[in-house]
């Protein structure tokens, strides 16, 4: 028999107002739990044969006997549902702010530890000819350790604030693989397009790609859902006008291309058949790396 909401878990809004989550009452949502109907956020819903269940019905569902739930809970993307649904973001933030401890302790000790891992290598020595150094120099592990690394607190804290807001909520709806995939390839996207198309004397770092790419990603999760469109599209808007200042300060073409894998891989993730969900996810993450992969090449043969 169906399970009735307890009335002091109902979630309900004051009388004309939206429902709101009944685990978060402070998020309000157009999600109802198909077994109980209680009101549930991105982050507590899981995929179920039709529509979606609240943790509470998926504990009773994985039970015994006639209860048992007939598929593995599932993420809205066809991931498993973590305990913590955001370890990979904590994860992230803990390595983003590791290596940004190093380069300060480098700095007090006169080590460049910022020339070993930014994308251009020694850009920032005042040398010109210094910029070929790194990638082209097949030194690819540039791509990744620029998406890790900060030297300006601001900086960092922007990146890490939009981590921690845009992160969990896609942590939840995707699953950790699917998620990590998606950041992963969001910043390499980044890395890639500014590789392939800004000055190698310029100095590329920071996770802004990879953020970009979760703000992509969650303007297509939120279309999915039906949501109001109008805040992200706002944080979307006032994004791009910090990232093209005239002052030319921060590189675009790492917060372009995050943004474009990131939405490309999302559409891929949210919007796959069920059928053939996998083969249509995993094929766009390799396409997507394989994009990167040539761009990268082409670049390289041209710079030396």
């Amino acid at each position: 028999m169906d399970q009735q909401p307890p009335e002091d878990q109902d979630g309900s809004a004051a009388a004309g107002g939206p429902p709101t989550c009944y685990r978060h009452p402070d998020r309000e949502t157009g999600i109802r739990c198909t077994r109980c109907e209680r009101p549930i956020c991105t982050d507590c819903m899981v995929e179920a044969s039709v529509g979606f269940h609240c943790p509470e019905c998926v504990r009773e569902g994985s039970g015994s006997g006639h209860h048992r739930a007939p598929n593995r809970p599932r993420t809205l993307a066809g991931g498993s549902v973590a305990d913590d649904p955001r370890l990979v973001t904590k994860i992230l933030l803990g390595i983003n702010l590791a290596v940004f401890v190093a380069v300060l302790i480098a700095r007090q000790s006169e080590y460049p530890l910022v020339d070993d891992l930014l994308l251009f290598g020694r850009a920032y020595s005042g040398d010109p000819s210094a910029g070929l150094e790194g990638v082209a120099e097949g030194q690819w592990y540039r791509l990744v350790t620029s998406m890790f690394l900060h030297q300006e607190v601001w900086h960092i804290a922007f990146n890490m604030l939009g981590l921690w807001w845009l992160g969990g909520p896609l942590e939840a709806a995707l699953g950790r693989a699917r998620y990590l995939a998606l950041y992963l390839l969001s910043g390499l996207a980044g890395s890639a397009l500014t590789y392939w198309i800004a000055d190698p004397a310029q100095g590329s770092l920071g996770a802004s790609g990879a953020v970009f790419g979760l703000l992509g990603a969650t303007a297509v999760l939120m279309r999915r859902m039906n949501y109001d469109m109008r805040p992200v599209i706002a944080l979307l808007v006032v994004n791009l006008i910090f990232t093209f200042n005239p002052w030319g300060a921060i590189a675009w073409q790492a917060h372009v291309g995050g943004l474009v894998a990131g939405a490309l891989i999302a559409i891929a993730m949210v919007h796959a058949p069920r059928e053939r969900r996998n083969a249509v996810q995993y094929g766009a993450c390799a396409l997507v790396l394989v994009v990167i992969v040539v761009a990268v090449l082409v670049r390289t043969a041209a710079l030396t």
